[in-house]
C-alpha cells in the first residue's frame, strides 16, 4: 500500500520511531494525522511535516484513556475523511524488576502498549471493513519475541500484540485489509528516558544500548518499505537482537542460559 496520497494516523508522533515516521510519510505523499500526549512537540512536528510539502494536522491523544478513542476516531475522519493506514507506534518502557514493580505501573504499561492499540483499532475498522481496503501498522519490538531483565510488563504486552494481531490478520484477510506487525531492536530514541521504574516515575537515563542503536530514521525508512509493501512482520535491527530471536527459537535452553546474565540496557 503506497502512502501517497492516503490517510495515515501515526500515534506516538511526538518523538523517536514515530516522529521520524512521520517525516518519512510526509516525503512519501500521505495526508498526515498526528497523535500523541504533547501537543507543542506534536506542533513542532506537524510543523516540519508540512515544510516538506504535506497536509498534515494534529490530534492529541492518551492512549491509556481508553473511553475516549472512539471519538478521537471519529475526529481524525472529519480531518481528511477515512483512515486508510493506522501506524500504532504510541508506547511506554520498562526499567525494573517484576517484583519491583507496582501493579498499577503494570496496568499503566498494558493500558498505553496493549490495550491502547487495540482500542484506536477497533474505532477505525469498521470503515476499513466497509471499504474494503485498509492497513494496520503495530510498532512490536524483538522483545515481542523473548523476555528480559526488567521487562516483564514491557515484553509481555509486546508477546500480546503478536498473538492479537496475528489473529486479526487472519480474521480480515477475505476483507482486504493488512495487518504488519514490526519488530525494532535498538533504536536511539527517547524511550529509555521515559521509560517507567518500579513506582512509575520516569527513568531519565539514555541506556547505553539505545545510544548506540540504529537511528531512528533509518528505522522509519525500513518501517516504510514493509508498508509499501504489505509485510506481515518485520525485524528491524542489529546482529545482536536479531540473533537474539532466532537463537531463543532454535535453541531455548542456550538462550536461557545466556540471557540470565546480559545487561538489556
Amino acid at each position: 500500500m503506497d502512502p501517497k496520497g492516503r490517510v495515515v494516523w501515526i500515534t506516538g508522533a511526538s518523538s523517536g520511531i514515530g516522529e521520524a515516521l512521520a517525516l518519512a510519510m510526509a516525503r512519501a505523499g500521505a495526508k498526515l494525522i498526528l497523535s500523541a500526549r504533547n501537543e507543542e512537540r506534536l506542533n513542532a512536528v506537524c510543523a516540519e511535516c508540512k515544510e516538506l510539502g504535506a497536509e498534515a494536522q494534529v490530534l492529541p491523544l492518551d492512549l491509556a484513556g481508553h473511553e475516549s478513542l472512539p471519538a478521537r476516531a471519529k475526529d481524525a475522519e472529519k480531518i481528511f475523511g477515512t483512515v486508510e493506514i493506522l501506524i500504532n507506534n504510541g508506547g511506554v518502557g520498562q526499567r525494573a524488576t517484576a517484583l519491583a514493580t507496582a501493579p498499577a505501573v503494570e496496568k499503566r504499561i498494558w493500558d498505553v502498549n496493549f490495550f491502547g492499540a487495540v482500542v484506536l483499532t477497533k474505532a477505525v475498522l469498521p470503515s476499513m471493513v466497509e471499504r474494503r481496503s485498509g492497513q494496520i501498522v503495530v510498532i512490536s519490538s524483538t522483545l515481542g519475541k523473548f523476555g528480559a531483565k526488567t521487562r516483564s510488563s514491557y515484553s509481555a504486552t509486546k508477546h500480546a500484540l503478536h498473538g492479537y494481531f496475528d489473529s486479526l490478520r487472519a480474521e480480515l484477510h477475505e476483507q482486504g485489509i493488512v495487518v504488519t506487525l514490526i519488530c525494532p531492536g535498538y533504536v536511539r530514541t527517547n524511550i529509555s528516558l521515559t521509560a517507567l521504574e518500579a513506582d512509575g516515575s520516569a527513568h531519565g537515563e539514555l541506556d547505553p544500548g539505545q545510544a548506540t542503536g540504529l537511528s531512528a530514521e533509518a528505522c522509519a525508512e525500513k518501517i516504510l518499505k514493509a508498508v509499501k509493501k504489505n509485510r506481515s512482520e518485520v525485524m528491524i535491527g542489529g546482529w545482536l537482537e536479531v540473533s537474539a530471536v532466532f537463537l531463543k527459537r532454535f535453541l531455548p535452553s542456550i538462550f536461557e542460559r545466556l540471557i540470565r546474565g546480559v545487561d538489556p540496557n
